[in-house]
């Protein structure tokens, strides 16, 4: 026996089968087994009618004549299906169940697509900073400007994917740095690592550092300016952010253009959907600061026109305090050219232009120094290989001045105690520990090297030493004694043992 459904189309655009010709159909007798599968037939002309209007539908026919089912696909990543049933059995009344069905699209279709939000969509989601909401005030400034369609813009200097960020009315509040775009990242947008590691991959990386954790290194470099009270960093911190002037791979383009295009006509779809927009991007967010130049152009211009003693004064202390930061967390980054100075001579500038989120961290002092670019720092290991990745700064010198009291009196009583040392380690294991590759032993090892650097920077300034006597002295490693434990569990006690790293890498001042 053989029924016809026949595909009629709502004015939703919603394909229905018509179920009129099954209510017809006599009641079988029910000690009949049908032995072979339903043959169902279709008008082919109707059908492609439906198809035609509504794009990704697809119908299934199963064996029971009360379970033909229209089914309209989604994408396959966990979105459930949404079943819209065609045959209701016998004693349904076939135009009563045609009208109700028509009646329930006409509604969905005249508001959905208009009030429905794009779910997912929202990387606000993600950041929520309530201890600071001076920072999460740039970051809604940011995501607003987003969807106003005021994107972030990539910047062309360096060897990865960075962006300005800026707020609707177009002025720069932020330099944001995906994670899946730094320089050995599979996204990385610019071609000069990706020829390196395919040309020179015995040279490639850096054998001291972590791969991809650049952003949690730009966040732990702001943490450890906070807990020390230098003020040289801008405020950093992990947020997620999505933008169409990202570097996305193709495949998660095209799926939110498909997901778009099935909210668009297919509302209901849509709705069930985690995600209708590009996936948004874990990375640093630092405010921009303004009014900054590169520190070779005022070191040089400093070089032909001498600071008044009071100035020169001022910038020995703010560059003392970049030397302890840099030293701390082991930057293996820092040159002349990735850490900015800015310097008003007495009368220029006006007060309203400067940054709001500098005015608490520095004093009244007309020349500041902002310490960026720190991704490249916490290594789990001394730099030992080809490159020592010395400090650049110790050449110049500002670096042969012995520390100063304030300095002294700034730092030393912080890093001397270690309550203090132990509750730093702590701050960054929280932030370290949401990275998905985040590995428990590799962050001990990192936090031994930095131990180690807290150690000596203790003794050089209790000594009165200078900052290039500093990064002369013996590479210390502290790490944490392992007690007792069961199997392969094996727990960290709280004492210390310390050690020097004597290998030294093949060139000594690269």
């Amino acid at each position: 026996m053989m029924s016809e459904c026949d595909l009629t189309e709502t004015e939703s655009g919603l394909p229905v089968l018509d179920t009129g010709a099954v209510a017809a159909v006599p009641e079988l007798d029910s000690n009949f087994h049908s032995t072979g599968p339903s043959k169902v037939s279709f008008d082919n002309s109707r059908i492609g009618l439906g198809f035609a209007a509504n794009p990704g539908v697809a119908v299934r026919i199963s064996d029971s004549r009360e379970s033909v089912l229209t089914e309209l696909e989604t994408d396959g990543s966990g979105e459930e299906a949404l079943l819209l049933p065609c045959l209701a059995g016998s004693s349904t009344s076939p135009n009563g169940g045609r009208d109700k069905r028509s009646r329930r699209n006409r509604h969905s279709s005249s508001s959905d697509k208009d009030t429905l939000a794009s779910p997912g969509t929202n990387s606000g989601d993600f950041n929520h900073f309530p201890e600071d909401p001076e920072f999460a005030d740039f970051i809604l400034k940011a995501e607003q400007a987003i969807e106003g369609g005021v994107f972030p813009e990539r910047i062309s200097q360096g060897s990865s994917g960075s962006y300005f960020v800026k707020d609707s009315k177009g002025k720069i509040i932020g330099v944001f740095k995906p994670k899946s775009e730094e320089p050995y990242g599979h996204l990385n947008p610019k071609w000069t690592k990706y020829f390196h590691k395919l040309c020179c991959p015995c040279c490639f990386g850096r054998g001291c550092l972590l791969p991809n954790q650049g952003y949690l290194s730009e966040a732990a470099a702001s943490l450890v300016d906070t807990k020390l009270g230098l003020g040289v960093v801008p405020k950093t911190k992990v947020v997620y952010l999505a933008s169409e002037t990202f570097h996305y791979s193709a495949i998660d383009r095209a799926k939110s253009r498909g997901k778009k295009y099935a909210l668009e006509k297919v509302p209901k779809v849509g709705r069930r959907f985690h995600r209708v927009g590009l996936p948004p991007k874990v990375g640093s967010f630092q405010l921009f600061v303004e009014g900054y130049r590169e520190a070779d152009y005022w070191l040089r211009r400093f070089e032909a026109e001498p600071l008044p003693e009071n100035i020169r004064k001022q910038l020995q202390s703010q560059f003392e305090r970049l030397v302890v930061l840099d030293y701390v967390i082991r930057n293996t980054d820092r040159g002349n050219d990735n850490w900015l100075i800015k310097y008003e001579k007495p009368g220029e500038g006006d007060e309203s232009d400067k940054d709001a989120e500098w005015s608490e961290n520095c004093t009244d002092s007309c020349i500041k120094i902002a310490a960026i670019d720190n991704g490249l720092a916490f290594p789990f290991k001394h730099p030992d290989e080809w490159r020592a990745y010395p400090f650049h700064w110790a050449w110049l010198p500002q670096a042969k001045v012995p520390f100063s009291q304030e300095t002294r009196e700034l730092v030393l009583s912080r890093i001397s105690d270690m309550n203090f040392v132990q509750d730093l380690c702590e701050d960054l294991y929280e932030m370290f520990k949401a990275d998905k590759g985040f590995d428990k032993a590799m962050f001990e090892r990192q936090m031994s090297v930095m131990r180690g650097q807290v150690l000596n920077l203790t003794q050089a300034l209790k000594d009165g030493k200078s900052p290039i006597q500093l990064v002369q002295m013996p590479r210390v490693v502290v790490e944490r004694s392992r007690s007792g434990g069961q199997g392969r569990v094996v727990t960290l006690g709280n004492a210390f043992t310390q050690t020097f790293h004597c290998k030294r890498p093949f060139f000594s001042s690269w």
